[in-house]
């Protein structure tokens, strides 16, 4: 069996977080095959701008405790649409109207969904 590289695991690790605080249809892509800038995009929902707030700063809690900070959050003002990038692995998290509005999961369509959960 082959051995999980950093960015698998701190995927692993971000979709629990976001399972924590109750993330809404929650997507893991693969993006190695097609970006240089990141290996995975996480993109989940809340319902409430709240719930939006709550999984971005629990990622952000969880991953310092493990000495990972991000390259750069955006978004954390109006708790609408919270890009959370930690290198190889980026997190989207969206208010569900700005998601289905976006539509993020479309332009990556071709893209390998859930690997962190495929058995290779």
């Amino acid at each position: 069996m082959q051995s999980k590289d950093q960015s698998t695991i701190f995927a692993e690790h971000a979709v629990k977080w976001i399972d924590d605080k109750q993330g809404i249809n929650t997507k893991v892509i693969d993006v190695r095959d097609r970006s240089i800038l990141a290996d995975y995009l996480i993109i989940t929902s809340g319902s409430s701008e709240r719930q939006v707030a709550a999984i971005a700063d629990n990622i952000e809690y969880e991953a310092k405790k493990i000495d990972m900070t991000p390259k750069g959050i955006e978004g954390e003002r109006g708790a609408r649409w919270i890009l959370l990038d930690y290198y190889d692995v980026i997190i989207h998290v969206f208010h569900e109207k700005e998601r289905e509005f976006y539509d993020l999961e479309r332009l990556l369509k071709d893209s390998r969904n859930d690997p962190v959960t495929d058995e290779n």
